[in-house]
């Protein structure tokens, strides 16, 4: 297979086999979620990826920057939301789809590595990167909501991504709250649609 160029959430460069890219990234992953970022060590993912060490440090030289880069290739395979054809609908199915990813075996691995970015700035920094991912997905609910006639222009589809996962995470780990079809219900109906719908600011 040939040879690829990639390039990371903080802009490393690196040339690397794509599909052992990807089992290295893959074998990060697993780990992280067995171990939490602080106990994954990169001598363990070289072992499982049956790859060198030098191989590991000289494409990703910090853990942080091989942590993210895991995530991201390990989560890029995620649905993009689907048209349901009304923007209640559409809501629902997405914070569903997220609530059941921090319900399961993803969310522990997502919130440690957050908790971990209060002492490691690399990591934090390399996240923070991340941040915009999600973004075009809220983008594009709204834009097929304005085209249907149900939201105003001026709307903020920005306000999802600053709500909807805190308020997830919060109610899931903090609060220990069910995330079913009662709560997303809560969520769209009570707090989202309402700021989506609301007249837009002057």
């Amino acid at each position: 297979m040939a040879e690829q160029t990639t390039v990371g959430a903080a802009g490393r460069s690196r040339k690397l086999d794509g599909e052992r890219e990807q089992v290295i990234l893959r074998a990060a992953f697993d780990l992280l979620g067995e171990t939490g970022y602080q106990g994954l060590r990169v001598d363990a993912v070289a072992a499982r990826a049956q790859a060198s060490k030098a191989t590991l440090y000289r494409h990703w030289p910090t853990k942080a920057g091989l942590v993210v880069d895991a995530v991201q290739c390990c989560k890029a395979d995620e649905p993009p939301p689907r048209d349901t054809g009304s923007l209640r609908g559409d809501l629902v199915a997405w914070f569903g789809q997220i609530g059941q990813s921090i319900s399961g075996s993803e969310g522990p691995l997502l919130a440690g590595l957050f908790m971990a970015m209060r002492t490691d700035p690399d990591l934090a920094a390399e996240l923070r990167a991340m941040r915009e991912s999600k973004v075009p997905f809220a983008e594009a609910i709204c834009a097929r909501a304005a085209e249907r006639g149900e939201i105003r222009l001026g709307y903020d589809a920005r306000l999802i991504d600053e709500i909807v996962p805190a308020v997830l995470f919060m109610h899931c780990f903090a609060l220990g709250v069910t995330l079913d079809e009662a709560f997303i219900a809560h969520l769209v109906d009570d707090i989202i649609l309402p700021l989506l719908t609301r007249e837009p600011r002057p």
